[in-house]
């Protein structure tokens, strides 16, 4: 079983920069890719990005695409969501997410999840 620690969350304005990490371990040769997800208050999981482990191919929603950048470090077995020109709408709990498909794109491909990091934009 694979397990997903995140961290990197915080409070921070709009406009403003964090980076998340996602600490993998557990990992075997099943788990192709890993993902970022969110969820805010009465609103459904949705998905953030996913990036291939091997090839590093890598997809971002639109709603972040040009502000946000899914990246891994196989040697670390990390992966990191580098966010960029926050906006409030941003603010959401945010998961790490290991999945045995070639890409993490939607909710129902995830095979582990890990706690969530809070992220909250201010205006």
């Amino acid at each position: 079983q694979v397990q997903l620690v995140e961290s990197g969350g915080g409070l921070v304005q709009a406009g403003g920069s964090l980076r998340l990490s996602c600490a993998v371990s557990g990992r075997t040769l099943s788990t192709n890719s890993m993902g970022w997800f969110r969820q805010s208050p009465g609103k459904e999981r949705e998905f953030v990005a996913t990036i291939n482990w091997s090839a590093g191919t890598t997809f971002h929603a639109n709603s972040v695409k040009g502000r946000f950048t899914i990246s891994r470090d196989n040697v670390r077995s990390m992966v990191y969501l580098q966010m960029n020109n926050l906006k409030p709408e941003d603010t959401a709990v945010y998961y790490c997410a290991a999945s045995r498909g070639r890409l993490a794109v939607a909710v129902g491909m995830v095979d582990s999840w890990g706690q969530g990091t809070q992220v909250t934009v201010s205006s």
